[in-house]
């Protein structure tokens, strides 16, 4: 058994004890948080839509498929025809976009083509009024 013995002179003084009292530090933020949490007002984030009842009717005629292809040293091809420069390129796109229902447009780049060459065929698609456009063949891109 061990005995609790004061040290230094017998003046029957207990010691002074430095250490801070946390206890009520921590009291007070505690109050703090739940009174914070208590004045924060619950936010409600709805968005009204109108939406559809049932399902659409099918479209009265099926969008033909044009299928752009950009090979890794930039050469574009349409539905298999190569298309020599961007003018043609843009003059074809033109046409589907002045249809009144467009053909859709599924650009179909190589895995090692630069960025900036599809980025191009999307530019000049935004910019004749083209809508119906998507990249396919993803695939190749998964690891």
């Amino acid at each position: 058994m061990g005995m609790n013995v004061p040290s230094g002179g017998g003046s029957g003084e207990p010691e002074v004890m430095v250490d801070i009292n946390t206890t009520p530090l921590i009291d007070v933020m505690l109050v703090l948080l739940i009174m914070l949490i208590i004045t924060i007002p619950i936010q409600m984030h709805a968005v009204k839509m109108n939406l559809p009842v049932g399902n659409p009717p099918p479209p009265a005629v099926q969008p033909q498929v044009v299928q752009i292809d950009i090979d890794f040293d930039g050469t574009m091809t349409w539905n298999g025809t190569p298309i020599p420069d961007k003018a043609t390129l843009e003059s074809k796109l033109a046409q589907v976009a002045a249809e009144p229902v467009q053909d859709e447009i599924h650009l179909r780049p190589n895995k090692l083509v630069p960025y900036k060459d599809v980025a191009a065929v999307m530019a000049a698609a935004q910019r004749v009024g083209a809508t119906k456009i998507g990249l396919i063949g993803n695939e190749q891109y998964m690891q």
